[in-house]
């Protein structure tokens, strides 16, 4: 069985990551998507089990996927499923350069590693997590950038705030 790992912090999923999922699943026999908690650098909007539970809601239409929660080190998640492969979006070249430098990281960590890169389609190449959360919290519509339990999660945030 071919399998590959596709994580993030996800906070919120987007359309964007959707597609890369459904994508990454026509390609692998089993998809894990690893919800990583946030380091301290990183202080997300939803809680972890908030951010599990829309990914879930989100791919549930995808049998392929199996959504799972790590913390720790990307590596130690990808050995203990069994895989070699971490699936990365890109959406413009300046995605490259840290994706690039991460993917050396892990090949350094565990040689086996592979990454394969996926462009993200045109229409999803301005989505990002930071820019969904700043539009909702100005009250824009994200209803066509993000799943609807997302949509619904991002206005009960920002209208109870």
């Amino acid at each position: 069985m071919k399998t590959a790992v596709y994580a993030g912090s996800f906070d919120p999923v987007t359309n964007g990551h959707i597609d890369i999922i459904e994508r990454a699943a026509k390609v692998f026999d089993r998809v894990y998507v690893a919800v990583a908690k946030s380091t301290d650098d990183k202080q997300p909007l939803f809680t972890f089990d908030e951010r599990v539970t829309m990914i879930r809601e989100s791919v549930r239409h995808i049998p392929e996927v199996e959504v799972d929660q790590f913390s720790g080190l990307l590596v130690d998640f990808v050995k203990a499923r069994g895989s070699t492969v971490v699936v990365r979006g890109l959406r413009a070249v300046s995605d490259f350069e840290y994706e690039f430098q991460m993917a050396q990281m892990n090949k350094e960590l565990y040689s086996k590693m592979e990454t394969l890169f996926m462009m993200t389609r045109t229409s999803h190449a301005y989505l990002s997590s930071r820019i969904i959360k700043e539009i909702a919290s100005y009250g824009g519509d994200v209803s066509q950038m993000v799943p609807a339990c997302v949509n619904r999660g991002l206005k009960e945030k920002y209208e109870t705030g």
